[in-house]
Formats: C-alpha cells, sequence, structure tokens
C-alpha cells in the first residue's frame, strides 16, 4: 500500500492556478462592502443585510444549474483540436458496478469505443479489478466523489477536500494513476469546490447532453435526447449502473448503449477516452 501511494504521489499533477470566479469575487467584494457600510451607516442594516442574503440566494440557485460557469470554470465540451478530428466522449457515472460495468466494456469493445469511467472511490476500492480491467481496455478512470453523498453540495471545504482526496487515493491505487477529471454528484457543486479542485490539480467536468438513463425507463427516448443535435466534442452523461431498468428487466444501458454507438458510428463520430481528447491530461493541467 505504501508503495502504491508513494507512486501515486510521483505521478499526481501540480496543483492548478485558482482564479476566483467573477461572481465569487463579486460576493467577496460585496460582503466587504457591507462590513464597511454597517461601520459607516450602522441604520443601514436592513438594507446590507438584504443584500446580502439576496446574493447567497443568488449562489444557491447557481449551484441547481450544473452545466453553468458560474461557481468556476466548468467543461462542457472537448477540446476545438478534439472536435475538428469528429472526436466525442462517452462518460459514465457512479460505477463500478459488478453486474452492468463488464458488459458495458463488452459494448464499448464490440464497437471499438473508448469511454471514460466517473468511479465512486468507495465502489473502486472495493472492485478495483474491476476498475483495472477498464483501464487494460483502453478507457480512462476519473474522480466521481468517494461516497457519492446526496449533501455533497453543501459541504465545506475540509470535507469537500477528504471527498476527493479520498476517491483519488482509492482510484490511483487501482487504476494505476490519479484521475484528471472531477464531476460532483448529480452534478451539483458549491463555490467551495472549486479552489479545492484547483489545489489538487483537477479540472471541473460536467456535459454536454444527457439522456436522464438514471431515470427514465424508455430506451427510445434516452437515444434522442443522446443524439440530438450530436457532433465532434460532445461529452456524453450516461451510468454503469442498473439506476433503471426496460419493461423486461435488462439494466437501461445496456439497451441504450449498442443503439448509441451505432449512431455515432454512422455519424462518422469517434468515442475517445478523456485522456486522448486531452492529450493524456497534458492539456488539462496547463494553467487556465
Amino acid at each position: 500500500m505504501k508503495h502504491a501511494m508513494d507512486g501515486i504521489a510521483r505521478n499526481t499533477k501540480p496543483g492548478l492556478r485558482w482564479r476566483p470566479a467573477p461572481v465569487i469575487l463579486f460576493s467577496v467584494l460585496l460582503h466587504v462592502a457591507g462590513i464597511v457600510a454597517l461601520l459607516v451607516q450602522p441604520a443601514w442594516w436592513p438594507w446590507i443585510v438584504g443584500t446580502l442574503i439576496a446574493n447567497h440566494l443568488l449562489l444557491s440557485v447557481a449551484v441547481l444549474f450544473p452545466r453553468a460557469s458560474l461557481l468556476g470554470p466548468n467543461l462542457t465540451r472537448l477540446p476545438a483540436t478534439a472536435a475538428a478530428r469528429g472526436e466525442i466522449a462517452l462518460t459514465f457515472d457512479d460505477g463500478p458496478d459488478a453486474q452492468v460495468t463488464p458488459r458495458v466494456l463488452d459494448v464499448l469493445d464490440r464497437y471499438q469505443a473508448k469511454a471514460s469511467f466517473f468511479c465512486i472511490g468507495a465502489k473502486a476500492a472495493a472492485a478495483p479489478d474491476i476498475v483495472r480491467e477498464i483501464v487494460r481496455r483502453g478507457h480512462s478512470v476519473e474522480n466521481h466523489s468517494h461516497h457519492h453523498p446526496n449533501a455533497f453540495a453543501f459541504y465545506g471545504v475540509a470535507r469537500l477536500g477528504r471527498e476527493v482526496d479520498a476517491a483519488q487515493a482509492a482510484l490511483g491505487i487501482a487504476g494505476g494513476r490519479p484521475p484528471h477529471f472531477f464531476r460532483a454528484p448529480a452534478g451539483f457543486r458549491n463555490p467551495m469546490l472549486d479552489p479545492v479542485l484547483a489545489r489538487r490539480g483537477l479540472r471541473y467536468m460536467s456535459w454536454t447532453r444527457r439522456g436522464f438513463d438514471a431515470v427514465r425507463r424508455d430506451p427510445a427516448r434516452v437515444l434522442a435526447s443522446l443524439t440530438r443535435d450530436l457532433a465532434g466534442g460532445d461529452i456524453l452523461l450516461l451510468h454503469d449502473v442498473p439506476h433503471t431498468r426496460t419493461d423486461t428487466g435488462e439494466p437501461l444501458i445496456l439497451a441504450v448503449l449498442p443503439q448509441l454507438l451505432a449512431a455515432i458510428e454512422a455519424k462518422g463520430l469517434k468515442p475517445v477516452a478523456l485522456s486522448t481528447a486531452f492529450d493524456d491530461g497534458s492539456s488539462a493541467h496547463a494553467a487556465p
């Protein structure tokens, strides 16, 4: 274990330069201005407090828009160079799953497609053989938190750091290299996550489109959402766990994936791992 951790430490990318998002910088300045105003004109306190409450409400609303960049940089598409090559990214959340993930890998192999798996650290630690198989078949493994807590967006800096670090360690040991990208549980993040990720050299990624395969039961609807206006550079969100099943009891992802890959092939697009689209992660770790 110690040698494995030492290897991960040597291969960990340096931290990114963190610049607060404009809305975060504005919020900080607004609070400073509010304190100064209270000292100068204490009678203004109702207006000052109301303004600060409105600011916090704005930040809370921003949490509900997972593809927005209000709370920090957010990758919703692949680099322009990858898009020009006709590359797209299939990303699978919430695994690994002993029943579904190996079958997803087999389908990907049939179509010679590569993908990226945003794995839950605790699940990876319990099934490291599946994570190793993901990597062996040419896919990448990325960070989706350690426990996938429902309250992730309400965590403070220290607790966010523990979730990210535990998953980095578990996935790095199982997969042989630490992840380069992070996606929050359910895509919900708070303003404090951005500096946590920057310090660890991780980039935040959401998606271009998703099929809601975690809640829908109709493969046709899921497929339509994923393929509508599909183009090079798109990042698609799927799940390699049996959140939902078809009417016949089959995990929905296994009913959708072959049709999706056939549609991608018909459009002349190429599914690649994020490590390929981002030049093995080198550009992903350049200072923004």
